[in-house]
């Protein structure tokens, strides 16, 4: 299907605002237009606590002048307001200091085809369905033994549509939808302590969200199961990280990639693009055209095409993430990354990114863990993006023999992601679930700090 099927209207708009900008004095212009509007409800103890809507309609211009550009974004799309826009547009870039890497996408990259993604669920749930959805998540969640309280549980439905154009000739637009439910619940009492712990499932349709009840059980057991934490003392141990936070190393490898940390060489690895950064076999995927993927586009952010890509190879790196920008600065080719307001300039960002899974089962993975720590919460963001190092409080579970054995909290665990990627190892059960997605992964060596 055409990018520009979907929404010509939006079109049609940006492509008069460009040209406007361009009778105006602009070399170049691009715009963007965003609309939405969304849908939740939350319900705590048997009782609905707030129902919201929101919508919005918010319109970006982007006008070069030589190496000069600015930024003007506005909610008002009459023909009046848009005639301001572009005045304001213009005298800001006239204004503006002069950046030689800035300007619109190289045009043999913009993207001609646009793959059909099944990004739309076209059903709008009603305001009783996701009140109904969040009771049903909490119910299930109380009905937990051991659960003692709630702190509430939420349903939400959105929908999007995005519209892309520039002077050199790209006219692009596409919709989305977005279900999801979640639930947060406390397990234990004053005598043993109290935990808390949570659940969610989102989905572009709603036939692929996963059941409320399921959600909810699997809040309460995971609370359940982290009451009465033990201390432990400080030690170097195998850490393994449950999927749900192993997902961070991802973006800790994605944030070091991008192309602006390493125009400015404040990335740990800035130069080691083609080098092996992980371990043989490792792979990571950036895939922007799964389908019905939380964070698929057909499109990138300045019109550029984009395509499944591995980041990692057979634990090589094999890219940077890079819009035009910073694609022009390090004299290579724009790779389909960059992500757009309506505000600032383009930057990269990745769309569906995952690690592949390994051959080993979850319980395989810590089977010859004498003395370990399976980790399923991470607290605070100690990571030095220029040297690697890396310090987080955690909590979970310790393993012994090979086995979970009892809850821990309180503990920190430090390394440097330059060892601990080269000391990574993933397990087989990588679930796409949060559009940064890893299976259960374990790493060597690293320092936990307890009593």
């Amino acid at each position: 299907m055409p990018a520009t099927a979907r929404h010509p209207a939006a079109l049609d708009l940006l492509a008069d605002l460009i040209a406007r900008a361009r009778r105006a004095g602009a070399d170049a212009a691009d715009a963007v237009h965003f609309t939405g509007v969304s849908e939740s409800a939350s319900y705590r103890l048997g009782k609905t606590e707030d129902i919201e809507r929101a919508e919005g309609n918010d319109l970006g211009l982007r006008v070069f002048i030589g190496k000069r550009q600015s930024f003007v974004s506005s909610t008002d799309a009459s023909p009046a307001a848009l005639g301001e826009l572009v005045e304001r547009a213009i005298a800001m870039a006239r204004n503006a200091p002069e950046d030689r890497y800035c300007g619109l996408a190289d045009p043999a990259r913009l993207a001609k085809e646009f793959p059909d993604l099944d990004l739309v669920d076209d059903a709008e749930p009603t305001v009783e369905a996701l009140v109904a959805r969040a009771r049903v998540a909490e119910e299930a969640a109380l009905a937990v033994t051991g659960v003692t309280n709630s702190e509430g549980a939420g349903a939400g439905w959105s929908r999007s549509e995005v519209a892309l154009a520039t002077s050199d000739g790209f006219a692009g637009s596409y919709a989305s939808s977005h279900h999801s439910v979640s639930v947060s619940v406390i397990a234990g009492d004053q005598a043993r302590g109290m935990e808390r712990d949570y659940d969610f499932a989102s989905a572009r349709h709603l036939c692929d969200l996963a059941a409320a009840e399921t959600v909810g059980r699997q809040a309460g057991e995971l609370a359940v199961r982290r009451v009465g934490p033990r201390k432990v003392a400080s030690c170097k141990a195998p850490v393994v990280f449950a999927p749900r936070v192993a997902l961070s190393l991802l973006g800790h490898l994605a944030g070091a990639i991008a192309g602006p940390s390493i125009t400015r060489g404040t990335s740990f690895l800035k130069n080691r693009l083609h080098e092996p950064v992980f371990a043989a076999g490792i792979r990571i995927t950036d895939d922007p055209h799964r389908r019905r993927g939380i964070k698929s586009r057909p499109f990138d952010g300045e019109g550029v095409a984009n395509r499944k890509l591995d980041l990692v190879e057979d634990g090589r790196l094999t890219t940077w993430l890079l819009d035009s920008a910073s694609a022009r600065q390090l004299g290579l080719a724009a790779t389909g990354h960059a992500s757009r307001g309506t505000a600032s300039p383009p930057s990269p960002s990745t769309a569906n990114l995952y690690l592949a899974p390994g051959p080993l089962t979850p319980e395989a993975l810590i089977g010859d863990i004498a003395q370990g720590f399976y980790v399923t919460e991470l607290i605070g963001m100690g990571v030095n993006g220029v040297t690697g190092d890396y310090s987080r409080g955690a909590a979970g579970f310790w393993i012994e023999n090979g086995k979970i054995a009892y809850p821990v909290s309180e503990l920190t665990i430090a390394g440097n992601l330059k060892d601990m990627f080269r000391a990574l190892t993933p397990a087989n059960d990588l679930v796409f679930k949060y559009g940064t997605d890893s299976p259960t992964v374990r790493v060597e060596g690293m320092t936990v700090a307890g009593t």
